[in-house]
């Protein structure tokens, strides 16, 4: 029988195919054995650890360069459950302060992810790290992750720099780049900032034997990847101007926001009560927290100066008389009745004794008649057809300077407060069934309008720089002192022209001179333009408001400050306001002067919280 070549050929064809997949196999396992080393070290990969490299976090600078949050080396030690084939617990709950309960504790814990490391005991001291260090050979599977954490040397600016916390498992779910147990900025410029401060994460590849020690770096560090610092901040304040008005602050609730109206910049934001940023650090951080938490007299971890709402009392009155001024209802030599309250409603609001006079006179004596009258006659001005249109008019006047909206700056959490709508007054009163009578205290500042302290701030600088604002914010500048944001370099305008400005700018600079109600806060040598203001309080004793800016002209502060349940704003707020203007164009308060020594002492000493060395009660507001 002659031979198939068919059968032949396909005899070499199947010999020829197992040939070549035996090839291809022995070209692989030779790539993977000799060439690759990635092989070997999945192949090995239990005598390997894999660490994750933390980027140190940015540094923030205060605007002289001053050091505001640094870092200081934290360890957590880490386990993976099932490389834990020998542990001596008794030496390991000995070094660490724990009992046998708390190791099985931790231990149930990370048996839930048995293959991956999880946190056994975080941000031990130094001290343990170097016992740990010395007997890691006795702890198999447990392993040290350095990191580092927040350290702030002059312990102010609490609520303005913020704090970190724990990444939940939501935001890790969230956001790839973190793991449960990571930190985050959790408020202030911390949470603003955080993706320039957290840097980039590294990963680091070492050998480790079977007495659990660390033997040195895989290939010499050859796969490992670096970690990236974060970026630095350069902060806008005045680390000397925080802490004095800090200090001026203390054993009162309120704050102080002061900026430079040339650039938007904020040179102090001053929430009282505060805290020691150094208390939401470390092991300690969450009994601190919930301290504080607990602290419903001073609220220290509520931020005044961004989210408290107030009535901004006669301050408001300022803008009044712009938009005044503006719509051509009100001239400088406008005189109104006063009779110690507005007429036409029974003498309501009421005012203090003064002599009838001008704008100028107005704003000296801070005359709510006076004030009424210029609301009116804004709301009822007769080129619209119906009362609501001149009313929306008004409030859109009064929010072009930043009042009723959120601002914008670069710290989160911030509110908008309150200018009323005309749908909100139709709820209330009915439709068509309000007037400017009706809403009269919105002229003085009451009602429901309501301001934050970082807007009355920005109201002032607006005014200093006679008709517009930039943006406030925190920081200058990113990564270097030149990086700045070009959006803050924007000048936003009010609807007044500038020319309206000037018989405001001059009656606010009479408040200061005699029979002024801040004449007692007057500064020698220096010009300051102010205006005082009492924010009535449904629950309790008025709110002091006094806002200011200095020098009259090429001003360089702008500031407005609240002290909560103190009565008049010349009283207490004035005062304030006056040395933080004299701290920072002078450097410092004039020393040989007794009667700014003696006021200086006054504010430090004042504790309205615990009713502590209180002033006497004025005869009138």
């Amino acid at each position: 029988m002659s031979k198939n070549p068919y059968l032949e050929n396909r005899k070499f064809i199947i010999g020829g195919i197992f040939s070549l997949i035996a090839l291809i196999y022995i070209s692989r396992l030779f790539y993977l054995q000799v060439i690759d080393d990635k092989s070997k070290l999945d192949a090995r990969n239990n005598a390997f650890r894999y660490l994750t490299e933390y980027p140190v976090r940015g540094y923030i600078y205060d605007r002289k360069g001053k050091l505001l949050v640094f870092n200081d080396p934290a360890y957590d030690l880490m386990v993976v459950p099932r490389n834990v084939l020998f542990c001596d617990t008794q030496a390991l709950c000995k070094i660490l302060g724990i009992d046998t309960g708390g190791f099985n504790h931790r231990m149930k814990r990370a048996k839930l992810t048995p293959r991956k490391e999880s946190y056994f005991e975080k941000q031990i001291s130094s001290e343990t790290y170097a016992k740990l260090q010395e007997k890691m050979y006795r702890f198999s599977g447990f392993f040290i992750q350095k990191r580092t954490i927040r350290r702030y040397p002059q312990k102010i600016a609490a609520h303005l720099l913020g704090y970190i916390g724990e990444v939940s498992k939501a935001q890790a779910d969230k956001d790839p780049y973190y793991r449960e147990g990571d930190y985050i900025g959790i408020s202030g410029i911390e949470k603003s900032y955080e993706k320039d401060l957290r840097g980039i994460k590294g990963t680091r590849i070492v050998m480790v034997d079977v007495h659990n020690k660390e033997k040195g770096r895989y290939a010499n560090g050859a796969y490992d990847t670096l970690a990236i610092s974060g970026k630095g901040l350069y902060c806008t304040i005045d680390a000397e101007l925080q802490a004095y008005g800090e200090s001026l602050m203390q054993g009162k609730r309120g704050s102080i926001v002061a900026i430079d109206p040339t650039t938007g910049e904020i040179l102090a934001l001053v929430t009282s009560p505060t805290y020691d940023p150094n208390l939401l650090v470390g092991r300690e951080r969450s009994k601190n927290y919930a301290l504080l938490l607990k602290d419903t007299i001073g609220v220290p971890l509520f931020n005044r100066a961004l989210m408290a709402a107030y009535p901004p009392g006669s301050i408001f009155k300022l803008i009044d008389a712009l938009v005044g001024l503006k719509e051509g209802v009100l001239q400088p030599s406008t005189v109104y009745p006063c009779h110690r309250g507005y007429p036409p409603m029974g003498n309501k609001p009421k005012c203090h004794p003064h002599a009838a006079g001008d704008l100028y006179m107005a704003i000296q004596a801070s005359c709510n008649s006076y004030f009424s009258y210029v609301f009116k006659s804004i709301a009822e001005e007769h080129k619209y057809k119906n009362f609501t249109d001149g009313y929306n008019n008004w409030r859109d006047n009064v929010m072009s300077f930043g009042v009723g909206k959120h601002l914008g700056s670069d710290l989160p959490y911030e509110l908008g407060g309150n200018v009323p709508s005309v749908k909100y007054y139709d709820k209330v009163f009915g439709k068509h069934h309000w007037f400017a009578n009706t809403v009269i205290s919105l002229g003085i500042g009451q009602a429901e309008l309501t301001i934050l302290p970082v807007q009355m701030a920005n109201v002032v600088a607006c005014i200093a720089n006679r008709g517009y604002y930039h943006i406030p914010h925190i920081i200058k500048a990113v990564d270097t002192p030149k990086n700045r944001n070009a959006k803050y370099d924007e000048k936003i305008f009010c609807s007044v022209p500038r020319q309206y400005f000037i018989p405001v700018v001059d009656g606010m600079e009479r408040v200061l001179k005699p029979g002024g109600t801040g004449y007692a806060s007057a500064i020698k040598g220096i010009d300051v333009c102010g205006k005082t203001g009492t924010a009535q309080n449904p629950h309790g004793k008025d709110h002091a408001v006094f806002l200011a800016f200095a020098p009259k002209n090429n001003p360089k502060i702008a500031i407005a400050c609240v002290v909560e349940n103190c009565g008049f704003g010349g009283i207490f707020a004035a005062p304030i306001v006056s040395l933080m203007i004299e701290k920072y164009l002078k450097g410092d308060i004039d020393r040989k002067d007794p009667r700014r020594v003696d006021m200086e002492a006054r504010m430090v000493a004042i504790d309205l919280i615990h009713g502590k060395n209180l002033p006497p009660e004025p005869k009138h507001h």
